[in-house]
């Protein structure tokens, strides 16, 4: 690979330049139309879980939320006031 930039593709590819015309929505999509069948496949997977990630992490936030009146009775009691006192 010697002589190649960072950013050079693979040989046989090219980079897709986006145009600077439309919303980065619009360019994405024309990216992605530009790509075979099997990648956009994979763009479509790598979206899914994007989406399911954030679904996830804010399913845990507010489980969370919803759980903390129930442990405070748990976790706030004077038997424990000691082990708030320490460092």
């Amino acid at each position: 690979m010697k002589g190649l930039s960072a950013f050079e593709p693979p040989a046989g590819r090219r980079l897709v330049e986006s145009s600077s015309m439309g919303t980065p929505h619009d360019q994405l999509l024309e990216k992605i139309s530009r790509l075979p069948p099997e990648r956009v496949a994979e763009v479509e997977e790598f979206v899914d879980f994007i989406a399911q990630r954030d679904t996830d992490r804010e399913l845990v936030r507010a489980s969370a939320r919803a759980s903390e009146a129930a442990f405070s009775k748990v976790w706030s009691n004077p038997e424990d006031d000691v082990y708030d006192r320490m460092d």
